[in-house]
């Protein structure tokens, strides 16, 4: 069987959220195609708790490179996708070498100056959307650049859409305790409007401690590193979903809110772009509270046109299908 390293941070492994729910996807999608995927992480300079300061964005990753190459060489790895820019010193090594980013040295993001000479280095990727692509030419002139979502699990989404039991002054948010993902703004939101219900949903145990600095209202309700199971079924339980995030490269939890028929508010950036069907509300902090009122008030408890759009555009089977011709001409 052939094999791919799949290089990513400790902690993105160890967290339940994007990063890792990729990882995971990718291997199982691989197995199926006869490819197997190595994970890969550098072991220093990441703690249980959060990343040791001064190592947690790409500087901190060269140090890692004689770990990250010594794994490689033991498993005779000679392709390599790597999801954090830091590592795009790779391509040294490595012919075949593309980058997945998690992130984009986009200005509203915590340490952009620090990855974008990191992204100069880069000469191949793969990236969620047509809008990563467009700006992958424009800001690093790479063209060689292939759109290939994160897919939803179609089997969850079916076994967990059930219209019946939508709740319809839940709101749900998921995110991290990050300045850039905007976590006072649900918090906010609930303190202004006592009669709906706010989850908030963060990927990691570690932000159980974070979010104490908060004054949380009683009507937010804030849950920690849910299984898969958890996360459908709690979107099939809300009625809206809101994403307050300055940026994101895809934003997992929005398609597979779609999928579930959510009534969606979102960022005007463009960068959601592809989140867009007859219930998607783009918007800002001046006036998210109110679209997402309004949203809680529609008549309809789910959108079947964002149902069907998310079926037809971020699936597991449209992420299948884009790996397959990307791995045929690469490997």
């Amino acid at each position: 069987m052939k094999k791919v390293g799949l290089v990513m941070r400790k902690i993105q492994f160890t967290e339940a959220q994007g990063p890792r729910i990729y990882a995971e996807r990718l291997k199982h999608i691989g197995h199926e195609l006869g490819i197997d995927i190595v994970y890969v992480a550098p072991d220093r300079y990441v703690s249980d708790y959060d990343q040791a300061h001064g190592f947690e964005y790409e500087k901190g990753d060269i140090v890692n490179y004689d770990i990250v190459l010594e794994k490689l060489a033991k498993e005779q790895i000679e392709h390599v996708i790597y999801t954090v820019s830091g590592f795009s010193f790779l391509r040294m090594f490595f012919d075949k070498c593309v980058l997945f980013p998690h992130s984009y040295p986009h200005p509203d993001l915590t340490g952009s100056e620090m990855m974008r000479p990191f992204y100069q280095i880069v000469d191949k990727a793969i990236v969620h959307t047509n809008y990563l692509q467009k700006i992958f030419k424009t800001d690093f002139n790479v063209t060689d650049v292939d759109v290939i979502p994160i897919g939803f699990e179609e089997e969850l989404a079916n076994r967990f859409y059930k219209p019946e039991e939508v709740v319809n002054n839940r709101i749900l948010w998921i995110g991290r305790d990050e300045p850039n993902r905007r976590p006072e703004m649900p918090i906010e939101y609930a303190r202004r409007n006592p009669d709906k219900e706010v989850v908030m949903v963060f990927g990691g145990i570690r932000y159980k401690e974070s979010m104490k600095k908060y004054n949380i209202p009683s009507n937010v309700k804030l849950q920690f590193a849910l299984s898969r199971e958890e996360i459908f079924e709690l979107m099939n339980s809300s009625k809206v979903y809101w994403s307050s995030s300055v940026f994101d490269t895809f934003a997992m939890p929005l398609s597979e809110a779609m999928a579930m028929g959510k009534l969606i508010v979102k960022p005007d950036n463009p960068c959601y772009s592809h989140i867009s069907s007859t219930h998607t509300f783009g918007g800002n902090e001046h006036n998210w509270f109110e679209l997402v009122n309004m949203a809680a008030a529609s008549p309809i408890k789910v959108s079947r046109h964002n149902r069907n759009y998310a079926f037809e555009n971020f699936s597991g089977t449209i992420m299948k299908q884009g790996y397959t011709r990307f791995f045929e001409k690469w490997i």
